[in-house]
């Protein structure tokens, strides 16, 4: 098949888009490299902002695909608190303009990088796609709205969907070539790493939750597990020709002490942690109800163990900041 991959510059579509082109396919990947980095493309590139419709048309002009897979976007919870606008018309206006170009092109099958984020603290665990969603954040918001967006143009061009809702996508590329990278890095485990190597302390917020250790539980997946999830959604919409959503989690949780003693376990360094009030708004504990993606994608996380997501992103991060 031949692919349109927004996004796929950045941490997670760059992953993807390799895994696409190892298995055969012929990807474009359209990014404006706000967050995304060139040298992680390994395909036509073409430079673009979905939030101006005249990028799409003329650096997409007589390309034919056959299906598109949409990562663009802001993805932030905290920074869309501070920046509503920017995600609202960035999440929501850009991938109207992705839709239309779809429209007008015959394009009838997307992918939606999705985000549990929409389903805010559900009080029912495991987290399946039938809890209600209540977001807490704009960035949740404005993935809600697409989704329902994306209904739309189902119900009206017979354009067909799968949303994929991430639980927390971590680790780097098996080979650590690719990984998490942002500028103002909010995920605890990239933050960790950094702060472990340069020898600065790390900042956890809550250590009375009502979990075993006192600290936060959040599911993880490994970042080439959500890679493999995407071709087979991409395969499910070829096959089935019927829109649907899908969680990707594990189905089970760390806790944020847990993430970093395997931190420290497999880089031989201490974290010096400073235990910080709770933050208004985080939940104890949130994990995915993953049975639908099992049943129906047959989809298996493989790589999600957390020894893997920590030394895969443990070995990036080494490599990266050129510290050994």
């Amino acid at each position: 098949m031949k692919i349109l991959v927004t996004g796929g510059a950045g941490y997670i579509g760059s992953i993807t888009t390799r895994k696409l082109i190892e298995e055969g396919h012929n990807v474009v990947v359209f990014d404006n490299l706000s967050t995304g980095h060139k040298e992680n493309v390994f395909c036509k590139l073409v430079v673009g902002d979905l939030l101006n419709p005249e990028d799409i048309k003329t650096g997409l002009k007589n390309e034919h695909f056959d299906a598109v897979i949409h990562f663009a976007g802001k993805a932030l919870a905290r920074e869309s608190m501070q920046k509503p606008s920017d995600y609202l018309n960035n999440n929501i206006n850009g991938g109207i303009n992705l839709l239309e170009y779809m429209r007008i092109n015959g394009i009838s099958n997307i992918v939606f990088s999705s985000t549990c984020a929409i389903y805010g603290f559900s009080n029912k665990l495991p987290v399946s796609e039938n809890e209600d969603k209540l977001p807490v954040s704009i960035y949740g918001e404005s993935k809600l709205i697409f989704e329902k967006i994306l209904s739309w143009y189902d119900q009206i061009y017979k354009i067909k969907n799968v949303c994929l809702r991430y639980f927390n996508a971590a680790g780097a590329s098996l080979d650590y070539s690719i990984g998490e990278m942002h500028s103002n890095e909010t995920h605890i485990i990239p933050l960790a790493i950094e702060k472990a190597i340069r020898g600065d302390p790390f900042s956890l917020f809550g250590s009375n939750y009502p979990t075993s250790d006192g600290t936060c539980v959040r599911d993880y997946i490994h970042v080439e597990d959500l890679a493999i999830a995407h071709i087979k959604a991409i395969n499910y919409l070829r096959k089935n020709n019927e829109s649907n959503c899908f969680n990707l989690g594990t189905g089970k949780g760390y806790s944020n002490l847990q993430i970093l003693k395997a931190i420290e376990d497999i880089s031989h360094l201490k974290i010096d942690i400073e235990y910080k009030e709770k933050r208004v708004g985080d939940p104890p504990i949130i994990y995915a109800n993953n049975s639908k993606a099992s049943d129906i994608l047959k989809f298996r996380p493989q790589y999600s163990d957390l020894d893997t997501i920590i030394k895969t992103a443990w070995n990036w991060h080494k490599k990266s900041l050129s510290v050994y």
